[in-house]
């Protein structure tokens, strides 16, 4: 992939890289959230130590907190006896749990006039395809999170952009998940800016925040078996690259200029899906080849601590999208269908993160009794 040389990243500076990214102007988040890293001041070390800004969650991950920890049992039993759901008793954890983050980042939120200092909390992922139900939802979340740093999760499903516009229209704070594409992308930001027009219309205010999450390891993952060597973990990165190239020509476009003169803010793009899944390439690998101002890279534990330790980082993504056409030609030249496939992993995430909240419920359910273990 095509990067550009930058005064900004100096080589061989010491220091850290992830200090390096938020000087460049990109912000990076925390893609995980538990209650010891709460208790235990874990996350607030890796605001200040590591320049963590955001944070964000899915149902894999709070699945994995409860599953892996005994801080939730007592709440959970206590919750459950009172006769609440397991979904009811999930939203009221994962509430309590990003408050207390959103509190953390709330400095960060008013210093940067909330372009920065986020974190995000999903909807049900049962209500991917049902875009009436993902709206109520999205609404009850935010005003029980009743903290202007909380994004809603909606997936860009062509059930969820809908809601994504009506979210927006509402005032509802949204991050776009599962985005595996250009033509995603450009599909979400097309419902914010629908939506933030309204707003406009209607004598609102336009300033409701959103990001736009594209997923970028899970394309490596996808394709690792089927091309040649040579081109293995550059799929996700051409993808990226594309995206990042139309990501620049909306945001100086007229028709978003307009709406930045009425206050709106502009929709961020965000590198998702950044922990590398082949075990021969550098854990760095993606964080460092995705650095570029203006955009949000959310990153698990490991790989947040593995570009700390970097100290080589010199270069930015290419404005213009580099050399990505030419990668991709590759792809295609090797049968892969990039349309398709982008179609598919969308699917394929949805239905994931489907499973993972169907066994974060059995979790939840596994520990109505104490010394239970979570199946």
């Amino acid at each position: 992939m095509t990067t550009t040389k930058t005064d900004l990243l100096p080589c061989g500076s010491k220091l850290r890289a992830t200090t390096l990214l938020n000087k460049l102007g990109q912000s990076l988040w925390l893609d995980n959230i538990t209650r010891d890293l709460l208790d235990q001041g874990t996350l607030k070390e890796y605001i200040q130590e590591l320049s963590v800004t955001g944070l964000t969650s899915n149902p894999t991950i709070f699945e994995q907190a409860i599953k892996n920890s005994t801080a939730y049992d007592r709440d959970i039993r206590a919750k459950l006896k009172e006769g609440k759901c397991d979904e009811q008793v999930f939203f009221e954890l994962a509430l309590a749990d990003l408050i207390r983050a959103a509190d953390l980042f709330r400095p960060i939120y008013d210093r940067t006039n909330g372009i920065d200092g986020w974190v995000s909390l999903e909807v049900s992922p049962l209500l991917a395809h049902d875009t009436a139900a993902t709206v109520a939802a999205a609404k009850d979340l935010f005003a029980r999170a009743c903290r202007p740093n909380v994004f809603i999760k909606i997936p860009g499903t062509k059930e969820g952009l809908p809601a994504i516009e009506e979210a927006i229209f509402a005032g509802v704070p949204v991050n776009v998940t599962l985005l595996f594409s250009r033509e995603h992308y450009l599909a979400a930001a097309e419902a914010f800016v629908r939506g933030v027009e309204r707003r406009i219309d209607a004598g609102l205010k336009a300033n409701v925040g959103c990001v736009a999450s594209v997923f970028i390891s899970r394309w490596d993952a996808a394709v690792k078996d089927k091309v040649p060597v040579e081109l293995r973990n550059k799929l996700g990165l051409a993808i990226a690259s594309r995206t990042y190239k139309a990501a620049r020509e909306l945001l100086t476009s007229s028709r978003w200029v307009r709406l930045y003169s009425a206050g709106a803010w502009p929709q961020r793009l965000l590198w998702a899906s950044t922990g590398v899944k082949d075990p021969q390439a550098s854990p760095a690998l993606y964080v460092k080849e995705l650095a570029a101002p203006f955009t949000v890279d959310t990153m698990p534990e490991g790989t947040l601590k593995a570009v700390a330790e970097e100290l080589k980082l010199d270069v930015t993504m290419a404005a213009d999208g580099g050399d990505c056409e030419e990668v991709l030609a590759e792809f295609a030249a090797a049968g892969i269908d990039i349309d398709g496939l982008a179609e598919r992993l969308q699917d394929e995430g949805t239905k994931s993160f489907t499973k993972s909240w169907e066994s974060l419920m059995a979790v939840i359910n596994s520990k109505r009794l104490p010394g239970a273990k979570a199946a």
